[in-house]
């Protein structure tokens, strides 16, 4: 297990033409993907985009933000629905301001890639990446399950969701319109990775398969480790993996981008590439490399 005091940042390594350099010769690039890459595509949880769409919800409840105002306890279920239909249309069923992801595609969809996220956005496949490269571990908002978890089932909740948008009315949604499993009758959730009731359906380990036969084709070679907008918050699903994995291959190169928080450890650094920069920013100076041919 790599410790904070272990970590650094990296200075030589940290450039534009180095990760050119590692996306271009790179025979597989795997990327870990973070809040950190929504966050520099615009989908901010805060500040104004929050206030233009959530405004009343800070008035009435004190909601200052939509990370927070996922746990809020509404005392019912139209409240609750009304929040969360609200939330999941803003942050699933609408492009991203900021082409973020469609200019990662644009770097990276000739070559054999995969791509791991802790995001529940689904920006990914929005953009335009193949759903069989994808895997989302923690869920996804587009998606409900049983919240008593009664069957490991999820369903699609675009329809629904847009009729919630609709109809509801001083932050409630009429009655009818709260969801019911078709199981146990119970209540329905939202499927994101909050406790033991998680459901992990057949698509989740379907994608869970497809990315560990990803790691078994790519133990060695020429492997790119991209690591984009993780953060400290649960490191052992992306950012300590590819510490490992670049340790364990001497072809792979790891790459960081951060703002605020790039690091490696030191045995690693010679592998790294890491920055402390806004995503789109050097997503967008790599392609402008690579258009004049530098």
């Amino acid at each position: 297990m790599y410790s904070r005091n272990e970590t650094k940042k990296s200075t030589e390594s940290s450039s534009i033409e180095g990760l050119k350099s590692a996306l271009e010769t790179a025979d597989a690039i795997l990327i870990g993907a973070g809040a950190g890459l929504s966050a520099s595509a615009g989908l901010t949880y805060s500040g104004e985009r929050f206030e233009r769409y959530f405004s009343d919800f800070y008035q009435k409840y004190g909601i200052s933000d939509m990370y927070s105002g996922g746990f809020y306890p509404f005392g019912t279920l139209e409240e609750y629905w009304a929040w969360w239909s609200r939330h999941v249309f803003y942050n699933r069923y609408v492009d991203a301001p900021i082409p973020v992801y469609r200019e990662l595609l644009a770097l990276v969809k000739d070559k054999d890639y995969f791509v791991l996220t802790t995001n529940v956005d689904h920006q990914f496949q929005r953009a335009g990446f193949e759903k069989r490269r994808l895997f989302y571990t923690q869920g996804d908002y587009g998606l409900w399950q049983c919240s008593k978890a009664c069957h490991n089932k999820t369903y699609d909740n675009e329809t629904e969701v847009r009729q919630m948008l609709a109809r509801q009315r001083d932050m409630k949604i009429p009655s009818e319109l709260i969801p019911r499993c078709p199981v146990c009758g119970e209540p329905m959730t939202m499927n994101l990775r909050c406790d033991d009731t998680f459901v992990q359906d057949r698509g989740w380990y379907a994608a869970q398969n497809r990315y560990v036969d990803f790691l078994q084709r790519h133990k060695q070679g020429k492997v790119l480790f991209l690591e984009l907008g993780v953060g400290s918050n649960t490191p052992v699903i992306i950012k300590y993996p590819f510490w490992r994995m670049t340790a364990q291959n001497p072809e792979a190169r790891y790459a960081c981008i951060n703002l605020g928080e790039p690091q490696c450890p030191a045995a690693i650094q010679p592998q790294s590439i890491c920055m402390d920069a806004d995503i789109h920013k050097v997503l967008c100076a790599v392609s402008e490399m690579q258009r004049c041919g530098a």
